[in-house]
């Protein structure tokens, strides 16, 4: 069942997420969108418990930009409650789902060195708490958001690439299963529900560990840039700043943490906040 939400999540948060293509993208809110769900997979109010991370220097919030999200899963049966805790096993005890979204350490200082949003002993509660069954909801953006949930993330075998990923010839970004940048899996290929392509802006990159179940990828039509100062982040980023290749670099993914030790399903589901 927990592999059945986590991939209801990730279909969802595809719908309610739109961005501009040009530039640095401000995203922006449909607060009246509204699908439908004819048969939920839980009674109304009587599904598993989501908490939802507004903790640490979130600008999305379940009232504001994913005002949307929180409906579409109440409807579907989910208990969905914001917090505004740090993270705690008591905070986590009833929770099935824990979503952060571009949990930051400061709002405002962008410039390297980075710092994690997330103390260690959250990163410590988040880690036994998914080991012991929980799902992990880990939706991060471009610099300086991944820089700051790389040290959670690296706890699950994740190093984040804290920079911009930008589609080389500026053409529209289209992740598709024609060109082989969405791929085939339990998600993508729900019965029924089929995506055969997504639109979005790069955002960053991961590096996953061998067992990640990959949902869609970079590729050599992207490079991700580097800058280590908040005065080189433009509406174009210059070709002066370093950059690498998105070759073999992953922007959406999920994950089973040590199903061998015993956990049922723990999961950890990372991508990045423009898709």
């Amino acid at each position: 069942m927990i592999q059945k939400t986590v991939s209801r999540i990730f279909f969802l948060w595809h719908m309610v997420i739109f961005c501009t293509s040009d530039g640095i993208a401000q995203q922006v809110a449909d607060e009246n969108f509204n699908y439908p769900v004819s048969v939920p997979v839980y009674k109304i109010g009587n599904g598993p418990l989501i908490v939802f991370d507004e903790a640490h220097n979130n600008a999305s919030t379940l009232k504001g930009a994913y005002s949307a999200f929180g409906k579409l899963l109440a409807s579907d049966g989910y208990q969905v409650v914001s917090s505004k805790e740090k993270v705690t096993f008591e905070l986590l005890k009833k929770a099935k789902i824990y979503v952060t979204v571009n949990a930051m350490y400061d709002m405002e200082d962008w410039d390297l060195p980075a710092r994690s949003a997330f103390s260690q002993d959250e990163i410590n509660e988040l880690s036994h708490w998914v080991a012991d069954g929980g799902s992990l909801f880990l939706v991060t953006d471009h610099m300086p958001c991944g820089a700051s949930v790389n040290e959670l993330a690296g706890r699950f075998g994740i190093n984040i690439i804290n920079g911009f990923a930008i589609r080389k010839d500026g053409r529209p970004e289209v992740f598709s299963k024609e060109r082989k940048t969405l791929l085939s899996n339990e998600i993508t290929n729900s019965s029924g529900k089929e995506i055969d392509s997504i639109m979005c802006w790069g955002g960053t990159g991961f590096i996953v560990p061998p067992h990640a179940h990959i949902i869609s990828v970079l590729g050599d039509d992207y490079q991700i840039y580097l800058p280590s100062h908040v005065s080189q982040i433009k509406r174009r980023l210059s070709d002066t700043i370093p950059y690498i290749s998105g070759r073999g670099l992953v922007n959406g993914y999920n994950v089973d943490v040590d199903p061998s030790a015993g956990h049922t399903d723990p999961s950890i589901e990372l991508v990045s906040q423009s898709n």
